[in-house]
């Protein structure tokens, strides 16, 4: 992505109304790739516009699997069968997508063709050993630059099933070596150390894979079939959590987001401000392919400092810069620990946040794996993004509350996951504009 692009956040009144956050990033890699493999047509509804998702769509065209776009947030999918796909003598661009890698190499390792991932400058500097060294243990062949893209994943190595214990939660990893063993001898079997996020289990389920699988641990055996379905896309909660914490640090506001994800390995940052006092409600819960959903209200509440529970941490790992934002103008002190996985995000999360939000006068001590957050008042001033979507969308968020604008630089990164994040966000009521 070239060209840059700056925001200008400022100071807003009461949020109101209704937003409809984009689908859900997960689900939408996870749908592709799956009806990708899947014998039949399926279709895909609320499928999130971004450009990671997308580039994952132009990987798997680029190996032969047609995708028809018949509308925004809509894809059909002609599936190839689980051993279809052709090989590609051209990269696969992956862009900015972790996700799409990490789950792409899983999925690589078992076909019989070479294939060489690539990614932008951002995600070239993502470390991929945490994923390609298990993928290693069950027979592939990939190989990497000291650890980083680009991935060369070579084909034709026969893959067999492992039992695996993650040393660190990873709901990407724990996919990549699930995907993998559809393609593998004998019986996939992954533990980790806290539950992560299960979609890939569930929408395995909803492909008719036989997989066992309960929080924390997932099984499933190679040599079935996956069968075309409908997935229908819930709003992405990871969208939903810059609104959640603007309307709960706006005075006077109150916000409905419709048709929110609410998979429970996904929402720890419902609790976390909860547990710091937000008024959030969950109304008309249901059930969306195999995915529960619910319609999220949230009106102003004064919010006080907490000592995160570590159990949350890796259901709102994503979540973090916006979470960061609530602590930082909240009455008291907040203590965050077990947080270590975010300084090998887009960005250094940790660093970032703290950096930013000290420019902008908040207290915040800066720990290996968290931060100290002493609540009070934001200033105006300048903050850096360094191109993180998530760090650039928080600061949008503090610059509602701050005594003057705020700043954000470098923000062109933010359609990866948003498109279209400026538009809603100044229909609720935010004041937030291209700097010049």
């Amino acid at each position: 992505m070239s060209g840059r692009l700056d925001w200008r956040s400022g100071p807003a009144g009461p949020l109101q109304g209704s937003v409809r956050v984009p689908g859900d990033k997960s689900v939408s890699h996870r749908s592709l790739m799956l009806s990708a493999l899947a014998d039949g047509t399926s279709r895909i509804h609320g499928f999130l516009e971004g450009e990671d998702t997308r580039a994952t769509a132009a990987v798997l065209a680029q190996l032969g699997v047609r995708i028809e776009t018949p509308a925004e947030g809509e894809r059909v999918v002609h599936g190839v069968g689980l051993h279809g796909l052709r090989g590609s003598s051209e990269a696969l661009d992956c862009g900015n997508a972790g996700t799409g890698m990490r789950l792409l190499a899983g999925l690589l390792a078992g076909q019989a063709f070479d294939s060489t991932l690539i990614g932008d400058a951002s995600l070239s500097k993502r470390p991929m050993r945490r994923v390609t060294d298990p993928l290693a243990s069950m027979g592939a062949r990939i190989d990497t630059q000291d650890g980083l893209p680009p991935l060369h994943v070579r084909g034709g190595q026969p893959l067999h099933g492992i039992r695996y214990e993650l040393p660190v939660a990873s709901a990407q990893v724990k996919s990549a070596l699930l995907l993998a063993g559809l393609y593998a001898q004998g019986e996939t079997e992954v533990v980790e150390p806290h539950p992560t996020r299960d979609y890939t289990e569930r929408m395995l389920a909803a492909f008719g894979w036989p997989i066992a699988f309960e929080p924390g641990r997932a099984r499933l055996s190679g040599g079935h079939t996956l069968k075309a379905t409908d997935v229908e896309v819930p709003a992405d909660f990871s969208s939903a959590a810059f609104f959640l914490v603007a309307a709960s640090i706006v005075p006077g506001s109150d916000l409905s987001l419709p048709a929110v994800g609410l998979n429970p390995r996904r929402t720890g940052l419902l609790e976390a401000l909860r547990l710091m006092g937000a008024d959030i409600r969950i109304e008309n819960e249901r059930s969306s392919g195999g995915e529960p959903v619910g319609d999220l209200r949230v009106r102003y509440a004064p919010l006080h400092g907490v000592e995160l529970p570590e159990a949350l941490v890796p259901d709102m790992i994503d979540e973090f810069p916006a979470l960061f934002v609530a602590a930082a103008v909240a009455e008291g002190r907040s203590v965050i620990r077990g947080a270590a996985e975010l300084r090998v995000k887009e960005s250094d999360r940790l660093a970032t946040m703290a950096t930013g939000l000290r420019a902008l006068g908040a207290r915040i001590d800066e720990t290996p794996d968290g931060a100290v957050i002493e609540g009070g008042r934001l200033n105006g001033g300048t903050v850096e993004s360094l191109t993180d979507h998530r760090i650039a969308m928080s600061f949008a968020v503090a610059g509602l509350v701050a005594a003057g604008p705020v700043r954000i630089n470098d923000c062109r990164h933010v359609a990866t996951s948003f498109p279209g994040f400026m538009a809603l966000a100044n229909g609720c009521g935010f004041a937030l504009h291209e700097a010049g």
